[in-house]
């Protein structure tokens, strides 16, 4: 609420105005001399003369000339400083007669963008990483066929995806193509190719297809292990599968997001406030260096929360989660993956304050698993592997993620109140490319509604 002026807190004096006079009163000036007295003139008697009255001195008539010769400089350095400006600048503005009035018009050259070499070490413009990836970017349109009761009915749906190598293998969600018995791929260019299906993902919602073509233009894979809340990003997809090759800008709102997928799964994810919308899923997440760190496959809906109004709460895949999947499916035709062969849940708050630590309490172990040979129990809390601090379940999933077939880990584990270290080799979980799985959702996580792309 504003003060009233009246209020006794307000001193209103240090607003008014002090003697006005100081303003207002001209300068001045040097008081005028009285005029002289008339002295009769002294007389020659040869010459006799009638004598002149003294002239007055023309004080006014003195300062109205120096104010009229102020004016005049005045109004010719206005004159000069006119022309000087427009001669200046009369590259950049052009003239425009509209009746009796003179509109000035710019003349800025256009700017052109044109796609460039990739230096990561180098920023770029949202401009700059348009040009150079969007020809890098796809579109991607399924045939759905469903039948119902006997009467098949055929449906389509759409999403984007973005190249990974010149060869033709292309990058998109798994829900993108999921069900579907056609995919057809398009190319900024118009072009369109029938696409194959390689192999996917589930768990991970990612797939790999393969177009039958050469000379494309691939993305650079980036490390989203290096992202930064607060870091530049960029999308570039499909939005409703209408708005093709649309840039949305944005930056990373959180990093390590646990969302839970209206399907039950639940993933770790890139949190982005860049707009992404039906038809954005499986394109790139770009960070201002050129580098795909993520791939766009979520967001909030308002359906998840009644009336709540959401607006740019986005979601994409870290590009070091599906690497190493990509990469297998592309290299071997199967999914490796590094396993230990044990369910962990998160030690509850409830348990912690009764004396047990953070980290990933053993639910089960499988048989014949590296982490039956390695000594470990149900019920033992994990909390460090090697010199990685472990404070829950999802800890310990990413470091196994990272890890090597093979590799040898030492677990701390706290066992009845004592503290062990078990030492454990990583082994290799063998998966058909097409085969899919399912995985339960975690407690405490809010539902996300719905996937987009279809």
């Amino acid at each position: 609420m504003y003060p009233e002026f009246n209020d006794p807190t307000i001193n209103n004096n240090q607003y008014a105005p002090q003697d006005a006079s100081q303003y207002y009163a001209p300068e001045q000036q040097s008081t005028i001399p009285e005029e002289p007295t008339y002295q009769p003139p002294q007389y020659q008697a040869a010459e006799p003369s009638t004598p002149k009255p003294p002239k007055k001195k023309g004080k006014g008539i003195a300062w109205a000339g120096v104010i009229a010769l102020c004016l005049v400089c005045s109004l010719l350095g206005g004159l000069i400083g006119a022309y000087t400006y427009r001669s200046i600048n009369r590259n950049d503005t052009a003239d425009q007669k509209i009746g009796n009035s003179v509109v000035l018009e710019g003349n800025r050259e256009l700017t052109v963008i044109t796609p460039m070499e990739v230096d990561t070490n180098r920023l770029m413009t949202a401009a700059e990483v348009y040009a150079t990836f969007v020809n890098s970017t796809v579109g991607i349109t399924t045939s759905v066929t469903t039948n119902y009761w006997g009467y098949q009915s055929t449906s389509a749906a759409s999403g984007s995806g973005f190249i990974l190598s010149e060869d033709g293998y292309v990058i998109t969600n798994f829900h993108v193509i999921e069900d579907s018995n056609a995919i057809t791929v398009s190319m900024n260019d118009g072009t369109e190719y029938p696409a194959k299906l390689v192999g996917y993902d589930e768990s991970n919602d990612v797939a790999v297809l393969k177009i039958d073509a050469k000379d494309l233009t691939p993305v650079v894979l980036g490390k989203s292990g290096n992202m930064h809340v607060g870091d530049g990003v960029v999308a570039i997809g499909n939005p409703l599968g209408e708005l093709t090759f649309s840039l949305t800008a944005g930056t990373v709102s959180a990093l390590n997001r646990d969302v839970t997928m209206s399907n039950g799964m639940t993933m770790t994810l890139i949190q982005t406030d860049c707009a992404i919308n039906s038809g954005n899923s499986g394109g790139a997440l770009f960070n201002m260096y050129g580098e795909v760190i993520g791939i766009t496959n979520a967001k909030y809906s308002s359906s998840s929360y009644g009336e709540a109004s959401i607006d740019n709460i986005g979601f994409a895949i870290p590009i070091d989660d599906v690497k190493y999947i990509i990469e297998s499916i592309m290299e071997k035709g199967y999914i490796s993956k590094p396993y230990i062969g044990v369910s962990v849940t998160d030690v509850s708050q409830e348990s912690q304050k009764f004396g047990l630590p953070k980290g990933a309490a053993v639910n089960s172990i499988v048989e014949d698993s590296p982490a039956e040979a390695s000594g470990l129990q149900l019920n033992d809390i994990i909390t460090k592997v090697n010199d990685t601090e472990i404070t829950g379940s999802s800890d310990l999933v990413s470091v196994i993620r990272g890890c090597q077939v093979g590799q040898t880990l030492t677990l701390t584990v706290y066992r009845l109140g004592q503290t062990l270290e078990l030492s454990i080799t990583v082994g290799e979980q063998v998966q058909s490319p097409s085969q899919q799985q399912q995985q339960q959702p975690s407690p405490n996580t809010n539902p996300l509604f719905p996937f987009f792309g279809n």
